[in-house]
């Protein structure tokens, strides 16, 4: 296996006033046609590397356009190029032969090193190549890896690299909202596979969900009773970040009213959040710090759950593939970039004039998350709580 090392991705683009007032009204993005001098993938495709994108949410919405692209390309082999973390998470989806996986970060910096790794991939004579990634890392890793098609969208100065180049939607020069299941999906359709859709996707496996019954039983916590997991972390930054003691709050009016088991899960570095959170509680919240789980546990601990509590992160995305109901807390991001219709979702936010920002810090007073009161995301949590009580989930 092929070890290649990863870069920090680009962000998709931060909406303009203009951007976000489009999304407001109700428009949906449309990606702009192809601009490429060639037709697009005639030759027959044997050998088809696809690079994933860097975090654990967007590689779940790239879950919809990965299926398409298998079942297309079905009698081709299938690689994917990803970053180690996300091994657990592709695990089980079928979807390709095979998983290449860039260095550790940190490691064999600057041009020589991916002039080495393209070396590598020469040697493995692709047929075309799908860049799911924005960044010009990737699309130079692609043209020094000699792969004759590279499909990718035409930004970040890197168009001249790629072969089938998409355009995005801009409003007053920047990249307008769109919602991301679509921005992979143009991707899949360009090739001639079917609208991929939205539906998210992912496997959970016999031994992780076995560990993870052993860790629940281990904390007294049976069946019989709702499992809400609260995830209060934040990859992205701090400004992400609900209050550790209103999440508390949330967590023992649950205990209280319905009798709710309550686990605060969390990962690598985030485990005095957390821990706040459970010495808070004032009815039991169990902490899965020691160690927090692998996203290959936590997918089965989501997939075994009745609701998730979280930020605007990834986890909400892994709720909606397994179907679990999920109350996400919104603050500084917009919702336009991650939106799926999933009929299980609550978001609860606040308007502020200052957002939606995109912004890893507040240079302000954070209102736009100490304005989501207690009572909204309560409210939310019994809504699905009592929905999934009925059968309705």
């Amino acid at each position: 296996m092929v070890a290649l090392r990863a870069r920090n991705p680009s962000e998709p683009g931060l909406p303009s006033q203009r951007g976000a007032a489009l999304w407001a009204r109700g428009a949906r993005v449309k990606i702009r046609g192809v601009r490429t001098g060639r037709k697009a993938w005639s030759r027959p495709i044997k050998r088809l590397l696809v690079v994933l994108p860097s975090w654990v949410g967007d590689f779940v919405m790239a879950t919809p356009t990965l299926r398409a692209l298998r079942q297309h390309f079905d009698e081709a082999e299938v690689v994917f190029l990803s970053r180690p973390l996300l091994g657990d998470l592709i695990d089980g989806g079928g979807w390709a032969d095979e998983v290449v996986f860039w260095e550790p970060k940190g490691r064999h910096r600057g041009l020589p090193a991916v002039v080495r790794l393209a070396a590598r991939l020469r040697r493995r004579r692709f047929d075309g190549v799908v860049l799911l990634t924005n960044s010009f890392r990737s699309a130079l890793l692609a043209r020094l890896a000699g792969i004759p098609r590279r499909l990718g969208y035409d930004r970040d100065r890197r168009g001249y690299l790629l072969t089938d180049r998409l355009a995005v939607q801009r409003v007053d020069g920047e990249i307008a909202v769109t919602r991301m299941v679509d921005y992979y999906g143009h991707l899949a359709e360009h090739l001639g596979c079917a609208w991929p859709g939205e539906r998210l996707e992912l496997a959970s496996d016999p031994a992780s969900e076995a560990a993870v019954e052993k860790r629940l039983a281990g904390l007294g916590i049976a069946g019989g009773r709702p499992l809400v997991v609260i995830c209060p972390g934040a990859s992205f930054g701090a400004s992400k970040l609900w209050l550790p003691e209103r999440f508390a709050a949330v967590g023992d009016r649950l205990g209280e009213r319905h009798g709710a088991a309550v686990v605060i899960s969390c990962a690598p570095g985030e485990e005095d959040i957390a821990r706040h959170i459970g010495e808070r509680m004032e009815t039991r919240g169990c902490v899965l710090d020691d160690p927090p789980t692998s996203l290959r546990e936590f997918k089965s601990l989501i997939r075994r759950c009745d609701l998730l509590i979280n930020n605007d992160t990834g986890p909400r995305h892994v709720a909606k593939a397994f179907g679990v109901p999920v109350v996400t807390v919104f603050g500084p991001t917009h919702p336009g970039w991650t939106d799926t219709d999933y009929p299980l979702e609550r978001r609860v936010s606040v308007e502020v004039d200052c957002g939606p920002c995109q912004k890893k810090v507040c240079p302000l007073d954070h209102r736009c998350m100490t304005g989501v009161t207690v009572e909204a995301v309560t409210a939310a949590a019994e809504e699905l709580l009592a929905q999934r009580g009925a059968g309705v989930a």
